[in-house]
């Protein structure tokens, strides 16, 4: 039985209802889940030793932070020069040619690089949306990664079916026939999928775009995810190019064409939804249907802002993701929630103004005048961490609380980074300032992250490794 304290934080923002953001205070771990969590001086004695303890004076302790939507393979094309500057369908029209000579050590090398950069910035769960598999890729290759470094993993088996040759977006090349998609599919389930509390692996079932698989698959999709009881996730409503696709290609809004397949429930999340409309958000809320928010995905890719304040309000639920390191081009989360925060508040600004009638005269409010700013600090973090584990289906990650599984974050709030800030809100002060590195990241009880230095890997060999087979892989498409 391994245990481990936390001991003495600054504060903890446990995103537990009840508990709250408890100052002073200490958690202790047994068996990889909470045992006990409130203030350090109220620690009972059992509880002052443990294998393994780190002293957290100065210290913000937070929920591990949970990625909902990414594509760790991508890593090894970051700032390719042909799509820096290019909107979704050139950027994948541009970089499918190069994917098409994706290795499966190619992959397995990337997700371990994607997790390592995740792990790094407090990250404990991602997903991971696999969906090109040439040369004899399979999820296999990003399971076993992710189990190597030690990170929770959700394994989104996605697919392409639809070629241009049909009017999809892909070339024929990287498609395959969609029942070879759905044996392998179900294979992966039946290998891999654990429902119980605290697994360390889901798998999910991901077809990857309207334009670029059927209805029949989209259906076909539903039908096996809900016999074994796993989870739906697709891209949905990203850009004006993919809504125009939609309109052309099936008569309908993508939330519509969502309805219309059964891809709408509690089990089912989307990545994007930039472009999603006000009856889009009415469906999606009274399904309970989620949303991976990738804020800086979209404004790399001229994508839009998506409309999460309106999205929250109506309860749809929603969780951030990094989106894949080619379109991103990182993978830190904690950037990706401050990302959130101002972006959510530049879109309020560029709401129309707002006539009132004050005093008798007419004056113009703006939006960003209007009542409470459009996203606050903490709901950033919620996102980050409790918004994410509702979208991936998981009670048991997301916040801190007894029972809980123990993947946590520790920020030092002593750095330059934090310096006049902390004192006075040491959570908002984790979204506001300068995004750090964590300096502990525990999952599943085990610290992988010490000090700011990974445990579970050597980064130096891995790195070498993955740069070499960058070069490989664009050298190959060339």
């Amino acid at each position: 039985m391994s245990t481990l304290l936390i001991r003495n934080a600054r504060t903890i923002a446990t995103q537990d209802e009840q508990l709250g953001e408890i100052a002073n205070a200490s958690l202790y771990v047994q068996d990889h889940r909470i045992v006990w969590i409130g203030t350090h001086d109220t620690l009972p004695p059992e509880y002052q030793s443990a294998d393994t303890v780190i002293d957290a004076r100065n210290h913000l302790v937070t929920p591990g932070l949970v990625n909902t939507h990414h594509h760790m393979y991508q890593s090894l094309t970051r700032a390719v020069p042909a799509v820096q500057n290019a909107e979704l369908f050139s950027w994948l029209q541009g970089l499918y040619p190069i994917w098409s000579h994706l290795t499966p050590e190619m992959v397995h090398v990337s997700t371990q690089v994607a997790m390592a950069e995740l792990l790094l910035s407090g990250c404990t769960t991602s997903s991971d949306h696999l969906y090109i598999y040439p040369n004899g890729v399979r999820l296999d290759d990003s399971i076993e990664a992710a189990a190597a470094i030690g990170m929770r993993f959700v394994g989104c088996r996605g697919s392409m079916s639809v070629g241009q040759s049909q009017g999809g977006l892909p070339p024929d090349a990287v498609v395959e026939k969609e029942d070879a998609i759905l044996k392998e599919t179900q294979r992966l389930i039946e290998t891999w999928h654990d429902a119980r509390h605290g697994s360390m692996c889901n798998v999910a079932v991901a077809p990857c775009s309207p334009f670029s698989v059927s209805r029949d698959l989209m259906r076909e999709s539903a039908r096996l995810a809900r016999h074994y009881g796993v989870r739906l996730h697709t891209h949905l409503a990203e850009n004006d190019h993919d809504i125009a696709y939609s309109r052309e290609k099936f008569g309908c809004t993508p939330a519509q064409y969502a309805q219309e397949l059964g891809w709408l429930g509690a089990d089912v999340w989307h990545a994007h939804c930039v472009k999603l409309d006000s009856e889009g958000i009415s469906l999606f809320a009274a399904s309970r249907t989620g949303v991976a928010h990738c804020p800086c995905s979209n404004m790399r890719l001229a994508s839009g802002i998506a409309p999460v304040r309106k999205m929250l309000d109506a309860g749809v639920p929603v969780g951030l993701g990094v989106d894949g390191c080619a379109s991103n081009d990182g993978a830190h989360m904690v950037a990706e929630a401050r990302q959130a925060l101002l972006l959510a508040r530049v879109g309020r600004a560029m709401q129309p103004a707002e006539i009132r009638v004050v005093d008798g005269e007419q004056r113009s409010f703006f939006g960003c005048d209007l009542g409470p700013a459009e996203m606050t600090a903490r709901d950033a973090l919620r996102l980050a961490t409790r918004g994410g584990a509702e979208v991936l289906g998981r009670s048991d990650i997301g916040h801190l609380a007894v029972g809980q599984c123990a993947d946590l974050a520790l920020f030092d709030l002593n750095t330059l980074g934090f310096a006049g800030a902390a004192v006075h809100d040491p959570v908002a002060s984790l979204m506001l300032c300068s995004s750090p590195p964590a300096a502990y990241t525990v999952v599943n009880g085990r610290v992988l992250v010490l000090q700011g230095q990974l445990l579970s890997l050597e980064l130096g060999p891995l790195v070498e490794q993955h740069n070499r087979l960058a070069l490989q892989l664009c050298n190959a498409a060339a």
